[in-house]
């Protein structure tokens, strides 16, 4: 009789981890071929990751990427992600379209370039290009920390409530 606990356990896991995926995380993000663009939002001179979700219905053959804010970018079709760098002169706060092109089907995305001015100079005179960028201010692939942490609490609270729970029960039967 154990199955039933594992069980448990397991789906109580499963629903923990799919509740602490933010809604706009899904993959395919709102594309109708499984196309993505990750992330929405990025600063000049940034990268985007260009995705094709093929398993989902997508495209077959390569895929053409182009957009105004950087170069067209070709996705192999055994292949289902490639990278594109924004122009580092690209409008801040603008909306730029990503055009996605397969078999003769085209999609478009919006890609927005992050807007304002920090004030700092993002280039020092006397160190041109040295050194590793930072990254995302406190994030991990564009997660807040915070989120993380409420949802490895959630999760492990779950199991351990599961757990404590079924050994409970057992002890019970045994009696």
């Amino acid at each position: 009789m154990r199955a039933i606990p594992v069980a448990s356990v397991a789906l109580l896991g499963a629903a923990a981890l799919s509740a602490c995926v933010p809604a706009g995380a899904a993959p395919g993000g709102g594309s109708t071929f499984g196309f993505t663009l990750s992330p929405a939002t990025v600063a000049p001179g940034g990268e985007v990751t260009l995705g094709v979700g093929r398993a989902a219905g997508g495209c077959e053959g390569r895929v053409t990427v182009s957009s105004p804010v950087f170069d067209t970018v070709t996705i192999p079709r055994h292949e289902s992600s490639a990278t594109a760098r924004v122009d580092r002169d690209a409008g801040r706060g603008a909306v730029y379209e990503v055009t996605f092109a397969c078999g003769g089907r085209t999609e478009t995305l919006e890609l927005t370039v992050a807007g304002g001015h920090s004030g700092h100079p993002t280039h020092h005179p006397r160190h041109p290009d040295k050194g590793v960028h930072a990254g995302e201010g406190g994030s991990v692939a564009g997660f807040d920390v915070t989120e993380i942490g409420l949802g490895a609490l959630l999760v492990a609270g779950s199991v351990g409530a599961a757990y404590h729970l079924s050994r409970r029960r057992s002890g019970e039967d045994a009696a």
